[in-house]
């Protein structure tokens, strides 16, 4: 089964589920593939790059596998299926930075302490864990990421739907095999 499949697949099982970070519960809740879809398209108004429309779109996909442990970190096996399928590091690295992305916002701006968890609003990122953090060359590509995710949390929101971009996927697959790879020493 190709990767596209089993993002879609995923988002079928899964995606009507709550949305585990929202902070509304109940029938006002958020579902998952919505939330996604709403990441998704902010991203596209903002005329991202596809790699980071894709990160939009597939940054919670971690907690829509059955096989996730729930103390492992959900983008930890969202890496590991979305890596084997051919997505690149513009797409794979804000994915990684973005639970990152949002202890450096807490610690930054007061803002976005409002309708946190409890525990997020624990772990804001000390001085020097900013600086690495933003040391990363994918950095401000995840608190873009993030921003969006924050904003994407609207039940009944109308968006594109998930077959668009499925297609938009495919798209970036495809330009990601011809491109030529260039090994890190």
């Amino acid at each position: 089964m190709n990767v596209i499949t089993q993002i879609e697949a995923l988002f079928e099982r899964a995606g009507g589920q709550g949305y585990l970070s929202a902070p509304l519960q109940g029938p006002a809740a958020v579902s998952a593939l919505e939330h996604a879809l709403q990441c998704a398209q902010l991203a596209e108004w903002a005329h991202a790059d596809l790699g980071l429309v894709a990160a939009a779109l597939l940054h919670d996909i971690g907690e829509l596998m059955a096989t996730a442990p729930q103390d492992e970190p959900h983008e930890l096996p969202a890496l590991a299926l979305l890596s084997a399928g051919g997505f690149g590091p513009a797409t794979l690295e804000p994915i990684r930075l973005h639970v990152q992305a949002k202890r450096y916002l807490v610690a930054v701006d007061e803002a976005d302490v409002e309708g946190l968890s409890p525990k997020s609003q624990r772990s804001p990122m000390s001085a020097e864990q900013r600086l690495v953090f933003m040391a990363q060359p994918h950095a401000p590509a995840a608190l873009q990421l993030r921003r969006w995710d924050d904003l994407a949390r609207h039940p009944g929101k109308h968006t594109p739907p998930l077959g668009y971009y499925l297609d938009l996927l495919q798209d970036l697959l495809q330009a990601n095999r011809r491109s030529p790879r260039v090994a890190l020493a």
